[in-house]
């Protein structure tokens, strides 16, 4: 390889890994775009929840035939780009096969590297078919239409094209190593590849010479064009599921958390030394809102599950109130949040860091009333999400602000709150007569 080689290499690099930080600057940005919140607590309980839920995929496996595929996928895509680190040093220096000298270990992991390739090629084909043939029905919602059903299929195009120019790079790679090719040294153990290789039989070796060089650029051009599709797509989760699983809430799944604000003023109705005149603390904060309207009223961690959704559909198949025909999926709830996210983003870049207010919001424009009140609450796509993200939370900050701020619930639930006010108790008769039952016996 020339020098002019290793500084194009170089210079294609730098271009990857430079978009890749902007990218990544800006989904902080987006998400620090949401309301405080301390997640600091019990350390040691979200190292675990990391390890066994993000790395070692304990949830997924909870649905044995996908979860089983995914891991592999999973294993094998992420150990095979080990070898990136080998590719950028060849590309920068114009050596070949760096890590050679680890000498038997290197050739167990080049070995274990190609068997890995075919598992995960076989495994992505299994998943194509589980989604454009055989069409599972979480695959093929109203909600998995357009872009995020193109998006899934794109990742897993994408998938077998890098994997099988890796093993071609390593089929031409051990031809010319076989034909004593100069600078070809013999290195590395290719049980897949050596199958491969005997296509290349009677052509030259500048022929051979130029698809190993070709799938190596390709292969390393691939990656670095993956990893900036990530921003763009569901499969974001690849980075994210670890932050994601560590910051989830760990309380129990039934727990609510109360609106300080209205905690404080039950608090203030409950003392009876406290002046309920007194100067606000800070006269000129703006009043605490009820719930949320939109993305920025929402927590920084709702917002880290929004882009950290995988767009499995594990929720919206376990959620009861979809499964009886309602209009609700929490699938939906998350890709949502996550769209209404990127445009105030970029309506944020468009006017130079600064948000211009464009008469939208999460509710209404992107998730109805509806679909709202539809949840009964249940916690069952909280509980299924491999990767701890919560639906529920958002459902409910915007049923807080539909009551509290627009006195806008069902009427069934308005005439329960009214009864509970004025009779204390959800059915619709006075105090005195909560125990006339006992009589009728």
């Amino acid at each position: 390889m020339s020098y002019l080689d290793n500084i194009l290499f170089a210079i294609i690099l730098g271009l990857g890994f430079g978009y890749f930080a902007i990218n990544v600057k800006k989904l902080i940005r987006n998400i620090k775009l949401g309301q405080d919140v301390n997640r600091t607590d019990n350390s040691a309980e979200r190292w675990k929840n990391m390890a066994m839920i993000a790395l070692g995929q304990s949830k997924m496996v909870k649905r044995p035939i996908a979860g089983i595929l995914h891991i592999i996928v999973y294993v094998g895509f992420i150990i095979i780009n080990l070898e990136l680190l080998e590719i950028i040093i060849d590309g920068l220096f114009g050596t070949h096969r760096a890590f050679s000298f680890m000498g038997g270990f290197y050739d167990v992991l080049i070995a274990s590297f190609e068997i890995l390739a075919v598992l995960v090629i076989i495994s992505v084909i299994a998943f194509w078919i589980r989604r454009n043939v055989i069409k599972i029905k979480r695959f093929v919602n109203s909600d998995m239409k357009a872009w995020p059903k193109s998006d899934a299929n794109y990742i897993l195009y994408f998938e077998i094209v890098l994997m099988s120019l890796f093993l071609i790079m390593n089929a031409s790679d051990y031809w010319l190593q076989q034909m004593d090719v100069n600078h070809y040294d013999e290195a590395g153990s290719f049980p897949i590849s050596q199958f491969i290789a005997p296509l290349f039989n009677g052509l030259s070796e500048g022929v051979v010479i130029i698809i190993e060089r070709t799938a190596w650029w390709l292969h390393i051009c691939g990656i670095l064009v993956f990893l900036n599709y990530l921003y763009f797509s569901k499969h974001l989760h690849i980075l994210l599921a670890f932050p994601n699983t560590y910051f989830a809430n760990l309380n129990p799944q039934g727990k609510f958390d109360n609106l300080q604000s209205v905690t404080n003023e039950v608090k203030l109705m409950l003392d009876p030394s406290a002046d309920p005149f007194a100067a606000p603390a800070n006269p000129d904060a703006a009043p605490a809102k009820f719930g949320a309207s939109d993305v920025q009223d929402l927590d920084w961690v709702q917002l880290l599950n929004a882009y950290t959704c995988t767009e499995c559909g594990r929720c919206t198949s376990a959620c009861p109130a979809n499964q009886t025909g309602k209009k609700l999926s929490p699938r939906k709830i998350m890709m949502d949040t996550r769209d209404r996210l990127e445009e105030v983003g970029k309506n944020i870049d468009l006017n130079k860091g600064v948000f211009v207010p464009d008469n939208k919001s999460l509710l209404n424009d992107y998730i109805t009333p509806e679909e709202l009140w539809a949840c009964t609450s249940c916690n069952a796509c909280v509980e299924e999400c491999p990767v701890n993200i919560s639906p529920l939370s958002i459902i409910m900050d915007m049923r807080r602000y539909l009551v509290m701020e627009q006195s806008a619930a069902p009427m069934s639930l308005n005439a329960m709150m009214t009864n509970i006010e004025n009779n204390g108790a959800p059915w619709q008769y006075n105090q005195m007569d909560r125990l006339n039952w006992k009589d009728e016996n």
